[in-house]
């Protein structure tokens, strides 16, 4: 399924740390069905910058989704996903946790601020490239996501 030639890309926020976990992103989402842009931010505070559209980040793109890893330095992917979704100009975009934390606590916190999903990264090469194909084909191929156009009363 791809979109049609006049049809903008879908933008996509990677929050993570790991310049390995986005060298592998980066390649699994270069075969993708749909047209994207993706946006690296290496921390929290850097995630939250271009969200805000703040310093470096004041022309930077509403993403349609992020993938937001949980364990980074200044502050971390708890930290962020609790202001996305408390932000009313943010909280709309889909937040998959894509995190190597397999802990309990970690879940239900992350629930409980409202992430749209929680994924465990595989160690396996093979199998991380398969799930960010398989969040790709679920998050922009089968979802119907808001524009960020959009603007609700």
């Amino acid at each position: 399924m791809n979109l049609p030639q006049n049809a903008r890309p879908i933008d996509i926020l990677l929050a993570e740390d790991s310049p390995g976990d986005v060298r592998l992103t980066k390649e699994a989402l270069k075969e993708a069905k749909i047209h994207n842009r993706l946006h690296v931010a290496n921390d929290g505070v850097e995630a939250l910058a271009f969200l805000r559209k703040e310093g470096p980040y004041a022309d930077a793109p509403t993403p349609d989704l992020i993938l937001l890893d949980l364990n980074m330095p200044r502050k971390d992917g708890r930290e962020v996903l609790g202001e996305v979704k408390t932000d009313d100009d943010l909280k709309r975009i889909p937040v998959v946790i894509l995190t190597t934390s397999e802990a309990e606590q970690d879940i239900v916190k992350t629930y409980d601020l409202h992430a749209n999903c929680y994924i465990t990264k595989p160690v396996d090469l093979d199998q991380f490239m398969e799930v960010v194909r398989k969040i790709e084909d679920f998050w922009l191929c089968v979802v119907k996501l808001p524009t960020t156009a959009c603007v609700v009363a």
